[in-house]
Order: C-alpha cells, then sequence, then structure tokens
C-alpha cells in the first residue's frame, strides 16, 4: 500500500517529460505551417471555393466538420486560410497558450479535409495528439518570453492548479500508448503480408513512381542484401519498439532508432510531413535527452535564454521516482510509434 500510495503522491506532484512534449508542441506546429506554406502559392486550385474540388461537391461529400464549408466567398477563404498559418505559427513558437493550440487544431483538421488527396498519412496522428497535448504543460519549454502565460497563472484558481499536474501526466500517457499503439499495428499488418514475410517488400516499395528517389532508391533496391535486411529490420522495429521504450536504459535509443528510421522515409519517399509528425511524438521518449542538451547549452553559454529543465525532468512513472538525475527522467508507458 505504501508503494502504491507513493506513486499515487509522484504522479499528482511530479510532471513528467515536460521538454519532451513542449517539443512535440513546437515540432507539430512547424509541420502545420510547412503544410500551409509549401501549398501557398497554389492554395486557390488546392482548397479555394472555385477550385479544383468546387465548394458545392465538397460540401456534399464531407462527412465530418470543416471550416471551409461555411461560406464560399473567397474572401472567406482567404481569411481562414491565412488563419490556419498565423496559429500554426503561434504554436511553433509557443504563443497563444492552449486556447491556441485548440484553434491551431480546429484549422488543420479543415484544411486537411478541404483536399485530402494531398495527405500522407501524418494528419492522422496530428488528430489525435494535438487534443492529448491540451491536457499536457507543453508550454512550459521553447515558447516566446511574453509574460501573458505567467500573469494569467496568478488568476487560475487554487485547486485548478493542483489538477494540472496528473492531467499533464494522463495526456504523456495517452501520446506514448497512441504512438506505441501505431507501431505495433502497422508491425503486425505487415506480418501479414506475403513480401514481408518472404524479405521483399522494400523492393517494391522503393521503385513505386511517387516514392522513388532517383539517383538514390536504386542503391537500396538493387542490393539484395540491403533489401533483406530493410524489410526485416523494419517489421522487428515496429513490432518491438513498445518494448524497447518500456526499458529506462533502452528508450533513448529505442526513440533514436525511431528517428533515423523516419529520416529515411523522408528523404527517400519524400513523406516529409508523415515523419516529421512522428518525429515530434517521439520526442516524448527523449525528455531526458533534451534536459541534458539544454543544461549543456547553458553551461556553454552562460547568456542563452534556455528554458530551466529542472521541473521538467520526467520521472519513470512504473516507479514514481520524483524529478532529477538519471532515472528522474523516465516516462512509464509504453509509447508507441507510427510507421
Amino acid at each position: 500500500m505504501n508503494g502504491i500510495t507513493g506513486r499515487l503522491d509522484s504522479w499528482s506532484l511530479h510532471p513528467v517529460a515536460v521538454t519532451g512534449v513542449s517539443g512535440t508542441r513546437a515540432l507539430l506546429g512547424f509541420v502545420g505551417l510547412m503544410y500551409y506554406v509549401s501549398q501557398y502559392q497554389e492554395r486557390n486550385y488546392l482548397f479555394g471555393p472555385d477550385g479544383v474540388l468546387p465548394h458545392e461537391e465538397f460540401t456534399a461529400q464531407l462527412t465530418g466538420f470543416s471550416l471551409y464549408t461555411l461560406s464560399a466567398s473567397p474572401w472567406y477563404f482567404q481569411l481562414v486560410y491565412h488563419l490556419g498559418i498565423a496559429a500554426a505559427l503561434a504554436v511553433m513558437l509557443g504563443v497563444g497558450g492552449r486556447p491556441g493550440l485548440a484553434l491551431h487544431w480546429a484549422l488543420l483538421w479543415s484544411v486537411y479535409q478541404r483536399q485530402p488527396g494531398l495527405l500522407d498519412g501524418g494528419d492522422n496522428l496530428a488528430y489525435v495528439v494535438i487534443p492529448f497535448l491540451l491536457l499536457t504543460h507543453c508550454y512550459d519549454r521553447f515558447v516566446l518570453p511574453t509574460g501573458l502565460a505567467s500573469r494569467l497563472a496568478r488568476h487560475v484558481p487554487g485547486h485548478l492548479r493542483a489538477v494540472s499536474v496528473p492531467f499533464h501526466n494522463l495526456g504523456v500517457l495517452m501520446v506514448a500508448a497512441q504512438i506505441c499503439l501505431v507501431y505495433v499495428v502497422s508491425g503486425l499488418y505487415k506480418v501479414m503480408g506475403e513480401e514481408w514475410q518472404d524479405g521483399t517488400a522494400l523492393f517494391y516499395i522503393m521503385r513505386v513512381a511517387e516514392f522513388e528517389l532517383p539517383g538514390w532508391s536504386n542503391l537500396v533496391y538493387e542490393n539484395d542484401v540491403l533489401v533483406v535486411l530493410g524489410t526485416y529490420g523494419t517489421v522487428a522495429f515496429l513490432v518491438y519498439f513498445p518494448l524497447g521504450v518500456l526499458v529506462p536504459a533502452l528508450r533513448p535509443w529505442a526513440a533514436a532508432a525511431s528517428i533515423c528510421f523516419h529520416v529515411s522515409i523522408a528523404f527517400f519517399m519524400g513523406l516529409t510531413g508523415f515523419a516529421l509528425t512522428m518525429i515530434a511524438c517521439d520526442l516524448v521518449f527523449l525528455s531526458g535527452a533534451l534536459d541534458r542538451a539544454l543544461l549543456w547549452v547553458r553551461a556553454r553559454f552562460p547568456g542563452s535564454r534556455t528554458p530551466q529543465p529542472d521541473d521538467g525532468e520526467s520521472p519513470d512513472l512504473s516507479t514514481a521516482e520524483p524529478p532529477g538525475g538519471e532515472r528522474g527522467t523516465r516516462t512509464t508507458v509504453p509509447t508507441a510509434e507510427p510507421v
């Protein structure tokens, strides 16, 4: 009973992975901004009311919601699109707090629904993870120091501030569990495929015209050893990733391997938005490493305005150890990783 009580106390008093979820928020804001900016010149054709998918057809076939359905006016479209750019930039810079993050989610969902043919899979994870981030202290790091948040915090009732820590830890847990679920399900689906079983899947994937990188992809699919190792290695990595993040000593290595995996996807297949979304979620497992990196920067550059990582350490939820040191950076739940 004493052990259970101690864990509950730690869950209630010590926020975990603050630096990690702050990095997740900033990088997801960047991914949204990149999406808006990359389509900016063709925005009228792709998303406008008189574009490739006229407003009437879009409204008739939409099954969810989108702010772009509210009006067929070109001026309204321009307003919503540019508001989306501003919201994504604010989330990336850490301005606007949770209301700004919620607005960014609604606008991003709306523009994704407006033209689903441009999506690469990262949108599905963003839909799920951003609401989880609303529960967390993801604005405690990597933000512009406006001072507005601290002034507003003084007016928040004490009992609401008290429940913010367990809600934060719950949000971190949900992000980690979602990533693990994505990885495991993706890996198990691959196991059922014949090409993944015989070790040739990578050969066919890298020869798809939409995903082939001229001058580079052939260096992989023309090498039998790389094809077999890449195919079986991908399945093994996806299936066993959650087990790796359960072990504190292996957690940063599993997250680093995941980042390298998705960097290769971005490079060879051009799925940059998907890869960055996955990497953003992996930062939850690298919170301790990010804290140590910030401390190193502060030690080397005393005048730098890097955030203080003291209260942002992420203790192991399973051991309920207070923040600080190596063991203080452990997050409890198995983390998931997108494929």
